[in-house]
C-alpha cells in the first residue's frame, strides 16, 4: 500500500534555487520507494520580510485585506518554483495555492484560524501526482477572500493537512530538532523526545521552533510531528503524547521571548466597566496576551500584561478607542523588556523548582517584574539585557 506523508519546509530551507533543487531531488526519491507526498513550504528566505518592507514605504496603515493578498505571494512564488523543478525530474506534481488546496479559514485576514480541509481535493490531486506542493500560510474565508495564518502559519498548514488526511507530519529546518534552549545562547543538549504539552508551552513562550497552533492541532489529532534538519543525516526530535514518553524530567527547556512587549495601564478609579471594555476590545481585535496582574489601591486601577509585538498596531488602536471615553487613561508599551521561562512536565511532580529558579535569578542579580506559572511552566518578566544571562544560569543549574 503506498505510504503518505505531509512535509513541510520553512523558509531557509528554500532560501534559492540550490535548496529547492536539491530538496526536489530527496523527493523524488522518497517517491520512488512508493511514497505519495503533500509538501508545504514556506516564502523563499526573507522574502515576506521584503514585501513588509515594501509596503512601509506606501503606507503606515494599511489594509489588512490588501497585505494578506500580498503576503501570500511569496509562498506560491515557492510553490511554483518546485513544482518546475519537480517536473523536470519526471516526477508528477500539482502545485496548490491555500485556496486551492480548500483550506478554510475564519478571523482576521491577517491571522485567521482554520475551519476546515478539503480532503476529498487532496485524494483527488492523489489520483494523478505523487507529490503535491501546498502554500503555507494561506486560506481562503467564508466571502472568498485570501487571508494568512499569522507568524509561523506554514507549520499550522502542514499539521493541519496532516490531521485532515490522519498521517504524520515532517517538519524541515535549520536545526536539527528540539534543544533545551537556543543553542546559539547555551550547548543546551538536543532532545529526542518533547511531550505534546511541553512543546506548546516552549512555542507559546518564545521558542520559535514550531508555531503554537500546529502543535495544539497535533495534540488534538494525536498526530505525531517529527522535527529534523533539512537535507540531514541527523537524528531529530519526536513530538508526540506525554504517556508515550518514559523519561520525564523535572525541566526539559527555558525559552526567551524577545518578540514581546509589557504594557502598563492606570486610571485613577477602580472602574470595573473599564476592564470590561478593555478586555472586550482586546477580544474583538484578537489581541492574545498573558502574565496579567492588577493592582487596586489609593491610587487607583493599574492592570499590566505583556503580548506579542506584531500585536503592536492593534493595541494602539484599542488604547485610542478608550482614551476617547477615558481621557485619565494612561497606558505605556515598553519594548526593553523580555520573557524568560523555564518549562518541564515533571514540575506536576517534584517540589523545588520554582525556589531553584527564584534562588538562580537573585543570586546572579538579575532582577525580574513579574511573574507567571502554570502546571508545567514558570516565566518571568525581566530587563532585555539580562535575558541571555538569565537563559545560560537557568540552563547550568537544570542540566540541559
Amino acid at each position: 500500500m503506498t505510504k503518505r506523508s505531509v512535509i513541510k519546509f520553512g523558509g531557509t530551507s528554500v532560501a534559492d534555487f540550490t535548496k529547492l533543487k536539491n530538496i526536489a531531488g530527496y523527493l523524488k526519491k522518497r517517491t520512488e520507494k512508493d511514497e505519495q507526498l503533500v509538501v508545504v513550504v514556506s516564502a523563499m528566505g526573507k522574502t515576506t520580510d521584503e514585501l513588509l518592507r515594501n509596503v512601509d514605504l506606501l503606507s503606515s496603515a494599511p489594509n489588512e485585506q490588501d497585505l494578506a493578498l500580498l503576503l501570500t505571494t511569496g509562498e506560491q512564488q515557492t510553490i511554483s518554483y518546485l513544482s518546475i523543478i519537480l517536473k523536470e525530474l519526471d516526477v508528477r506534481t500539482q502545485a496548490l495555492t491555500g485556496f486551492q488546496a480548500g483550506i478554510r479559514t475564519k478571523g482576521h485576514h491577517l491571522k485567521s484560524k482554520i475551519l476546515n480541509i478539503n480532503e476529498q481535493k487532496f485524494a483527488e490531486t492523489f489520483s494523478s501526482n505523487d507529490v503535491i506542493v501546498v502554500a503555507g500560510f494561506q486560506g481562503m474565508n467564508e466571502l472568498g477572500e485570501i487571508t494568512t495564518l499569522g507568524r509561523g502559519g506554514s507549520d499550522t498548514t502542514a499539521v493541519a493537512i496532516a490531521s485532515a488526511l490522519d498521517v504524520s507530519c515532517e517538519i524541515y529546518t535549520d536545526v536539527a530538532g528540539v534543544y533545551g534552549t537556543d543553542p546559539r545562547i547555551f550547548p543546551a543538549k538536543r532532545l529526542d523526545y518533547v511531550s505534546y504539552e511541553e512543546m506548546m508551552e516552549m512555542s507559546a513562550l518564545g521558542a520559535g521552533v514550531l508555531e503554537t497552533r500546529s502543535v495544539e492541532i497535533a495534540k488534538n489529532y494525536n498526530i505525531p510531528i517529527y522535527l529534523g534538519q533539512t537535507l540531514s543525516d541527523e537524528k531529530g526530535t519526536w513530538i508526540m503524547a506525554q504517556e508515550e514518553i518514559l523519561e520525564k524530567k523535572a525541566v526539559t527547556g527555558v525559552a526567551l521571548d524577545k518578540d514581546m512587549d509589557y504594557v502598563t495601564v492606570s486610571y485613577p478609579m477602580n472602574d470595573s466597566e473599564l476592564l470590561k471594555k478593555l478586555f472586550e476590545l482586546l477580544e474583538k481585535e484578537e489581541v492574545n496576551i498573558d502574565m496579567i496582574s492588577q493592582i487596586v489601591n489609593m491610587d487607583g486601577l493599574q492592570i499590566s500584561f505583556t503580548m506579542k509585538d506584531t500585536d503592536a498596531q492593534q493595541i494602539d488602536k484599542i488604547f485610542s478607542v478608550l482614551k476617547k471615553e477615558y481621557p485619565s487613561l494612561n497606558f505605556a508599551i515598553q519594548e526593553d523588556y523580555v520573557k524568560v521561562s523555564v518549562i518541564g512536565s515533571g514540575m506536576r511532580d517534584m517540589s523545588g523548582v520554582a525556589s531553584k529558579v527564584f534562588m538562580t535569578l537573585l543570586n546572579h542579580n538579575i532582577p525580574f517584574y513579574q511573574v507567571t506559572t502554570s502546571e508545567i511552566s514558570i516565566s518571568y518578566v525581566v530587563d532585555q539585557a539580562n535575558g541571555q544571562e538569565a537563559v545560560k544560569q537557568l540552563c547550568s543549574v537544570f542540566e540541559l
